[in-house]
């Protein structure tokens, strides 16, 4: 009687009110997880993120490092050629950065003999490219083509021969062969193409804001020779057909392929 006191007298312990139904739900929960797939995205979504994330760079390279131009005159002949295509280093002077930038950020100081692309005085619309000849402070003077700075003849070995001085026989163009001398004011520069008979530059508009400076030319990444253009092409199927099979075959042929991946100088 005591043994069956003592079982009567233990109590069951009773489910908490609700418990039941949360085991259930719980279970169902598990059960729905267990047989959802993973979150992806679309192959749609990545390749619109990855499209946008490129052009990000590319507008933040084009705009803060380098740039890609092409030659379309011959005024820094022989050393830069029509239809050489260059890459330009947009970051080296640091002209597009703030002043806080500039204190932080790595930057030269631009030297005599650069190659450098720059917005034109009289129309900032128009990028140029010439070689740096004359800097702040300094008297710059031209006679008989010969370059003087303070008075003393400039070595100018990148220039050919018959451009450094006045050929025998040849006369002198007043502005061209003889200018000066001028002193170039502070925060200027005076930029001369190395074709002296066929250049518009800093002899016929002036000295070169600093602040217009775009860039330091550093390699020619391809070079093409157009050739003459053809001012009426032939009419027809046939002959659009030819010029484009031509102009395939002389992608190649006319590809100036020693003058690839040539430093700027």
């Amino acid at each position: 009687m005591a043994k069956r006191s003592a079982t009567r007298g233990a109590r069951r312990k009773e489910p908490a009110p609700g418990a039941g139904r949360e085991r259930v739900r719980a279970g169902r929960e598990a059960s729905a997880l267990e047989g959802t797939p993973p979150f992806r995205k679309s192959t749609a979504r990545e390749y619109l993120e990855a499209i946008v994330i490129a052009v990000i760079l590319a507008l933040f390279v084009r705009t803060w490092v380098v740039q890609a131009y092409t030659i379309p005159t011959g005024s820094m002949e022989h050393n830069l050629l029509v239809g050489d295509y260059i890459l330009v280093n947009k970051f080296v002077f640091g002209p597009t950065l703030a002043g806080a930038e500039q204190a932080m950020l790595p930057k030269t100081d631009v030297e005599r003999g650069d190659i450098v692309v720059f917005k034109f005085p009289l129309d900032p619309e128009r990028d140029f490219i010439k070689r740096i000849i004359g800097l702040p402070g300094e008297t710059l003077e031209v006679r008989d083509k010969r370059v003087y700075i303070d008075g003393v003849a400039l070595d100018e070995p990148y220039l050919p021969e018959h451009e450094r001085s006045l050929r025998s026989g040849e006369e002198a163009v007043g502005g061209r062969d003889n200018h000066g001398p001028v002193q170039i004011p502070d925060g200027h520069y005076f930029a001369m193409g190395d074709n002296r008979d066929d250049s518009e530059d800093s002899r016929f508009w002036g000295p070169l804001p600093a602040g217009h400076l775009k860039g330091k030319a550093v390699v020619i990444y391809w070079s093409y020779d157009a050739g003459p253009p053809v001012m009426i092409p032939e009419p027809g199927l046939g002959a659009a057909v030819r010029r484009a099979a031509s102009g395939a075959v002389g992608f190649f042929a006319r590809t100036r392929w020693d003058r690839m991946l040539h430093q700027v100088r």
